[in-house]
Parts: structure tokens; sequence; C-alpha cells
């Protein structure tokens, strides 16, 4: 691809396993619930919370699971006890312990381009959780800079793409998601690679997609490499 300065990629399920996590902890927490509501039910109260809560606790860990005891507190009509409490705690806190498993290929494509291109991080999460995933996943020595977004639209990437003093153009986002790391950035000019995880979030579907010569769907992260190797 000519031109391109800078390629970004998406952290959690990009580089490494991620939503997988969440969805064996929401099964967990639905079956703690089990007694109160059934699992739709259960899910369905989670996702509604989450989603108001957004915009105040943003992304990652605890984030979610501040949203596990509220949605508790609601399920159980206030009558949450504090063994319950505790085992949502614990059920974070394994999410936190979680070891990081890199996604195939992922160090083949960051060892080849970062020869060649300045590769950075730019995702979304907590600060704290991302930044031990990336020193416990060995590849940081891979990236020039490393961006923890509160969220992923046209003007962050805008703001990250003056920080790195290169025009939209030069920029290449690679990642999971259509709506956060490919859609923002080809609206402002840059261009994105799209590659599927095998789990999405419900928040991170997109019902449909408008062709652009500045975006590829990819199968997989080593796909990438035909791009540029020449």
């Amino acid at each position: 691809m000519e031109g391109i300065k800078v390629i970004g990629f998406d952290a959690d399920d990009t580089l490494w396993e991620n939503e997988t996590f969440f969805r064996e902890a929401e099964n967990e927490f639905a079956h703690l619930m089990q007694a109160y509501s059934e699992e739709k039910d259960v899910l369905k109260e989670l996702y509604k919370v989450e989603m108001d809560n957004m915009p105040i606790y943003g992304y990652g860990i605890k984030a979610f699971v501040l949203s596990l005891l509220e949605t508790a507190t609601i399920i159980t009509g206030g009558k949450l006890s504090s063994g319950q409490a505790e085992q949502i705690l614990a059920i974070g806190k394994t999410m936190l312990h979680k070891p990081v498993e890199l996604l195939d290929g992922v160090e083949e494509v960051l060892r080849f381009l970062s020869a060649k291109y300045r590769l950075i991080v730019a995702t979304k999460g907590d600060l704290l959780d991302q930044e031990r995933k990336l020193n416990k996943s060995g590849l940081i020595k891979y990236f020039h800079h490393i961006e923890v977004m509160s969220d992923k639209h046209p003007k962050a990437y805008l703001k990250l793409i003056k920080h790195l003093d290169i025009l939209p153009e030069q920029f290449l986002m690679v990642g999971n998601s259509m709506k956060s790391d490919v859609i923002p950035v080809v609206e402002i000019g840059g261009f994105g690679m799209h590659i599927p995880f095998h789990t999405t979030w419900q928040h991170e579907v997109v019902e449909s997609v408008h062709d652009s010569v500045r975006m590829v769907e990819l199968e997989k992260l080593t796909d990438v490499l035909s791009y540029f190797k020449y």
C-alpha cells in the first residue's frame, strides 16, 4: 500500500484473545443469577446496564464488573448478598488474571512490518489492564506508540493522527471491529483492514457497511502481509 507511514493495530481480539473471556464471564454471571431470572433476561438486562454506563465508565473489565454488580442489584430487587457480591468481584479478578494468548501469526506480522513502518497500538479499554496485557504479550518492542482511547470515533482518530504528525491518508488501521477500527478511519480519509474475530460483542456489530476502496476485509491477520510484501 503506497503512501502509508503508520499502521495502527487494535489490541483485544486483533493481537490477542479477549472477547471469549467476557462471554465466559457473562455465562458465569447468568448462572449466579439463575434463581432470580432466566439466562436470556439476565444477559438482556446486563447489556442495557452496560450501554447506560458506558458514557460514565467507558470500556474494560473494571467497567464490566461495575455493570455486573448493578445488574445483580436490579435482578435481585436490591437484595444482593455480600456473598454474591464477592462472587461477582471474583469473576472480574479471574478475568484480570487471564493469560495473554496471542492470535495466530501476530508476531510474524509485527516483526515484518515494524522493519518498514511505524507501528502503534490504538485500543479501547482500561489503561492499567491494557498496559498489563501489552507487557505480558512481549509485543511492546514492535510499537512506536501506545494509545488507549476512551472511544474510537472520527474525532479521536483525527487527534491521534495529529499527534503522530501524519496525514489521514498515511494511516492504516487494522482491527477486528468494523465499527470501531475501520469505518471511522475510512471516514476521515485513512485506510482500514477488517479481520473478524469469531466472537463479536453486540455493541460492535454493524448492520451494513458501505463499500470503499479504502477498506478491505481479510480472513486472518497474516493476510495483511500480502499487501506489503513486494
